[in-house]
C-alpha cells in the first residue's frame, strides 16, 4: 500500500495528470457503453479540481502537508479504476 501512495503522490504535485486516466476511461466508455467505466472516468475527472483546490490551498486551512484524505481517495480511485477496467474487459470479451 505504501508503494501505491508513493506512485500516486505525483498527482498532488501535478494534478492535471488526473485528466489522463479520466480521459482514458471516457474513451473506454465510448467503446463499451458501460456505466461503471464512465463512473471511473468521472471519479478521476472529479478528483482533478479537488486536487487543484488543495494545491492552491482553497480547501485546507493552511496546513495541507498532512493529507489524510489521500488515505481514502487513492485506494478509492484505484478500486474504481480496477473495476472499470474489469467491466470494460468483460464487455469486450462478451459482445
Amino acid at each position: 500500500m505504501d508503494m501505491l501512495f508513493r506512485n500516486m503522490a505525483v498527482l498532488t504535485e501535478y494534478p492535471l495528470l488526473a485528466a489522463v486516466p479520466g480521459a482514458v476511461f471516457v474513451v473506454l466508455f465510448a467503446v463499451s457503453r458501460k456505466f461503471l467505466v464512465l463512473t471511473a472516468g468521472a471519479a478521476w475527472l472529479a478528483y482533478l479540481p479537488y486536487e487543484y483546490a488543495m494545491k492552491l490551498r482553497l480547501l485546507c486551512s493552511g496546513e495541507c502537508d498532512i493529507r489524510l484524505d489521500l488515505v481514502v481517495l487513492y485506494p478509492a480511485l484505484l478500486i474504481i479504476s480496477l473495476v472499470g477496467l474489469a467491466v470494460f474487459a468483460r464487455a469486450r470479451v462478451r459482445p
